[in-house]
């Protein structure tokens, strides 16, 4: 038998490693520019060509680079971030492994202009597929300057896989966004094809939040502090009403380095818990800072997933902070967060001491039952009144059915569902989502129009940078559906006129909401996203539905769709009551 195995050409290895590291446009964005910032720049300029595709620049003024060490830069596992096994247990920069450039010149083609600080000349060199060009000394300013063009030319079946240029310069924006917010000391620039998108200037944290996400945010972002010593923990959160239905706006960074975290997510969520509605993800903008000898950084290429030390104590400090935050700004129920001896034990963690955190008590008489015998005349008074609030002495008559021989029941419960007896079975209704569907049905019917409503005051919505990179992708269908809008300065959206049925005080939230989904990939998912939350819009919620005329009106049009269990969307529109199972608890 011949010999099988054999070592691979080194263009063949490059580009193979380079899969790790380049999966997209964004990935050699997110490469360049910690560089940069490792290098001691003060501003960082990104300037992009049909979303990273065509050309990828990355200047800074920082330290620069001598001839040999712009050449050395190239070659796999060279760097200047570590130099024995154990440095890597305690990484205080953000490239560190030697391999991003060799992968990015492999499957690309690189240039780079650079110079040293008072060095008398820089120096230029081309790369093309992993090989070198040419390497001349050039004039050129302090700092570098890279130049990624044609990203995978050589690997055809690499460039066909890259999404369409919007979800690729999303991708892009999202890592320009991290790396501007662990860094606002420094000044930032973004453009694509010629358009300015950023200009970041040094500032405050909460400035640059605000300057990245837009004005709109500022109001609702809770600020939160806490240092315990061997870590602290600082950043935003932003009030109940500033969640959403979709992931985005929810950073998490340790040490100047951006991570994801379930566990960490989880610890954000649970402290807003009873605040929001189900399905809502909270916003939030956290920095966490400890020794580096406690967080593992290199268990992922993209240095995206970090583990730490102490995760326990970490999601327990997240989870404890937001909710005294929440507290002290009135935003969670009036609860007394003070730290204790629990939390004092937490603290002395540092010196090695067991750290439990205590959440507060609610004593509650769990053998009080309002229904037994012995209950006082008061009591019995008291809940006699409660009962008769919610239920009516007559319960409304309506026959759905003339085929049928029998009257229905309808009451409505404090909660906002509606009891109904339906052919002998007791159902709870969720007439906001009969109602929804009622609606989409109808609208479904009709024939779309663009009819508008010329509004007497135009309306202002101020645009973050990515919802300003939404619309222009959108603004073409907008007059088709009845809008007239226009940017009239920089981010500000002028909204001259709306569909007829849209009320002045809806359209904000409406602009939100189309904002909202992270990208549209075709005209048609555009028009069915729109298409659905016009329903919504005006459709009512449960808690609308006060009075018996409107709840039986809701019943018998939805009656007359076949009294479908499921929406579209497979949420539930009613359900039955288990009758038996009810009994057997008296």
């Amino acid at each position: 038998m011949s010999d099988i195995i054999k070592l691979l050409p080194d263009h063949v290895a490059n580009q193979i490693a380079a899969g790790e590291v380049v999966q997209r446009p964004a990935s050699i964005v997110k490469e360049l520019m910690e560089n940069a910032v490792d290098a001691g720049a003060t501003k960082i300029e990104l300037i992009i060509r049909e979303a990273g595709k065509n050309l990828i620049q990355v200047v800074d003024n920082g330290s620069g680079m001598s001839e040999t060490d712009a050449r050395m830069a190239f070659e796999r596992h060279a760097t200047s971030k570590i130099n024995s096994t154990e440095d890597i247990f305690r990484i205080s920069t953000k490239g560190f492994r030697g391999e991003a450039l060799a992968s990015i010149a492999a499957v690309a083609q690189v240039e780079l202009k650079t110079k040293a600080k008072d060095a008398k000349a820089g120096t230029n060199i081309y790369i093309e597929g992993g090989g070198i060009q040419f390497q001349e000394p050039i004039q050129t300013t302090e700092g570098s300057n890279f130049l990624v063009k044609n990203l995978f030319y050589n690997v055809p079946a690499r460039r066909k896989f890259l999404k369409n240029n919007n979800v690729e310069f999303r991708h892009i924006i999202d890592e320009f966004q991290r790396v501007a917010l662990a860094h606002e000391h420094l000044d930032f620039e973004l453009f694509h094809n010629d358009d300015l998108i950023f200009r970041l200037r040094k500032s405050s944290l909460l400035q640059r939040i605000v300057e990245v996400f837009g004005r709109k945010l500022q109001p609702l972002l809770v600020p939160i502090k806490e240092d315990l010593g061997w870590v602290k923990l600082h950043g935003f959160v932003a009030k109940p009403e500033g969640a959403k239905k979709v992931r985005g706006e929810q950073f998490f960074f340790v040490n100047g380095r951006f991570f994801r975290s379930a566990y960490f997510n989880k610890a954000v969520q649970d402290a807003f818990e009873g605040l929001l509605l189900p399905g809502y993800i909270p916003t939030f903008f956290l920095f966490l800072e400890l020794d580096p000898e406690k967080v593992d950084v290199n268990i992922h290429p993209q240095k995206t997933e970090v583990k730490f030390e102490d995760e326990n104590l970490i999601y327990a400090l997240i989870r404890s902070t937001i909710k005294k935050s929440l507290g002290i700004y009135n935003v969670a129920p009036s609860l007394d967060f003070d730290r204790d001896s629990s939390f004092d034990a937490f603290v002395s963690q540092k010196s090695g001491a067991t750290a439990v955190l205590k959440a507060p008590e609610i004593n509650v008489d769990r053998n009080y039952n309002p229904f037994r015998e012995e209950s006082s005349a008061g009591e019995k008074a008291a809940l006699t009144e409660i009962y008769q609030q919610h239920i009516p002495a007559e319960p409304s008559k309506i026959n759905l059915f003339e085929d049928e021989d029998f009257d229905e029941d309808l009451m409505r419960l404090p909660n906002g569902y509606w009891l109904f007896n339906k052919a002998g079975k007791t159902l709870m209704l969720d007439l906001g989502r009969m109602h929804r569907l009622v609606v989409s049905e109808r609208n479904a019917k009709k024939k779309r129009s663009n009819e508008r409503h010329a509004l007497l005051f135009s309306l202002e919505y101020h645009m973050n940078e990515i919802e300003k990179n939404k619309y222009r992708s959108i603004k073409k269908f907008l007059p088709q559906l009845g809008f007239e809008t226009i940017i009239a300065n920089d981010n500000v959206l002028r909204i001259d006129a709306v569909p007829e049925g849209l009320k002045e005080t809806q359209v904000m939230k409406f602009m939100e909401e189309l904002f909202d989904i992270l990208e549209y990939k075709s005209e048609e998912e555009f028009m069915n996203y729109y298409q659905n939350q016009w329903n919504k819009m005006q459709s009512k919620s449960r808690f609308d539905f006060i009075y018996k005329i409107d709840a039986e009106q809701v019943i018998k049009d939805f009656t007359a769709l076949g009294f479908p269990e499921y929406l579209p969307d497979g949420k539930r529109c009613f359900t039955e009551l288990p009758l038996e199972e009810l009994k057997n608890k008296f």
